[in-house]
């Protein structure tokens, strides 16, 4: 199957804990990620989408974003190292949009949100609203100067077109909230093509399913003949192996994601009939809490023996039984080292 297979790790993957009554996380230090990044790669991932949120060593005027217990530019260094050794290309994700609670909840942004009482989402009509990303982008792009994909996240913004300024700019321009979605991911696109020429972008599509003329397309056939309209001719897929099924989960339902990626594997043998769209890649998700203030889903750990038999599905086209002895003499060693 000649696509990629990126693994999406949240933020609280790389979480180093807070304190020894605290939960720590699998990659929490950067000797964890020696263990975890050749079984990634054994098992089949070409690469790990990084959403750093507030781990990333912010400075200057984001400076008060960044945790106490963010990376240091050294470890964010053996991190890629790490990467690389093991055949593993690291593709930033930055949010620049909804879930951004981690910026959004400081005093200092309050006035850049949505909706006053919520943080989780930016006004894209603020002053200083794009340029606050824009220097987001700057910041992690400088420590990602290899990297060949960004994904700016601007997912599940839900309060969009709440605030006054949006509800006025709605009033003017038609009153579609997918328009006023579309104009700022346009704006941080065009910004990261001026940043870096030829960087790939990659973004959540969900709220594409708010704009009127794909909003009532339910069914993935149709939204794929709606985004074929639209001009897409590259597209990547996205699953979960951990996190997804329920907000508190402690323990990982193997056959709800092995159920699901082979759902997916039919969606994928699909795409044949939209000729123009090419499948680039398939992020598979690893939910570590579903959002900034809530909390934690299964933990790693207990999730490896489904990452395995789900990366594994994806890899083959189909549920392997005779793989099963391989993955977990696999999965074993490395729960060793940990």
């Amino acid at each position: 199957m000649d696509r990629s297979f990126c693994l999406y790790f949240h933020n609280d993957l790389f979480r180093k804990g807070f304190g020894k009554h605290s939960l720590t996380n699998i990659l929490g230090q950067v000797n964890n990620v020696l263990s975890i990044f050749p079984l990634l790669s054994s098992l089949g991932a070409d690469g790990i989408l990084v959403e750093y949120e507030d781990m990333f060593p912010y400075e200057g005027e984001l400076q008060i974003i960044r945790s106490p217990f963010a990376y240091s530019i050294e470890e964010i260094e053996e991190i890629k190292t790490l990467a690389k050794l093991n055949k593993l290309e690291l593709i930033p994700l930055v949010q620049v949009f909804g879930h951004l609670e981690f910026v959004l909840k400081h005093e200092k942004y309050f006035h850049l949100r949505e909706v006053a009482m919520f943080p989780n989402s930016l006004n894209p009509l603020a002053p200083g609203a794009l340029k606050l990303v824009e220097e987001m982008l700057i910041q992690v792009l400088q420590r990602h100067p290899e990297a060949q994909w960004i994904h700016v996240g601007a997912d599940e913004v839900w309060d969009l077109g709440e605030s006054e300024d949006s509800k006025l700019w709605l009033k003017e321009n038609g009153g579609d909230v997918g328009v006023l979605f579309l104009r700022h991911v346009t704006a941080v696109c065009l910004f990261l093509a001026e940043l870096r020429s030829g960087i790939k972008i990659l973004f959540w599509e969900d709220m594409l399913r708010k704009m009127s003329a794909v909003k009532h397309s339910l069914f993935v056939g149709k939204l794929l003949s709606k985004y074929q309209e639209a001009g897409f001719s590259g597209m990547w897929f996205a699953s979960a192996f951990k996190g997804a099924s329920e907000v508190d989960q402690m323990w990982t339902p193997i056959n709800h994601h092995l159920q699901n990626h082979l759902s997916l594997l039919k969606v994928i043998k699909s795409i044949i009939q939209y000729p123009s769209i090419t499948l680039q890649g398939i992020a598979l998700t690893g939910w570590q809490r579903y959002r900034h203030h809530t909390v934690l889903c299964e933990l790693l750990p207990v999730a490896i023996p489904s990452l395995a038999v789900c990366l594994q599905t994806l890899k083959y086209g189909e549920y392997q039984k005779h793989r099963k002895t391989l993955q977990t003499l696999e999965i074993l060693d490395f729960l060793r080292t940990i």
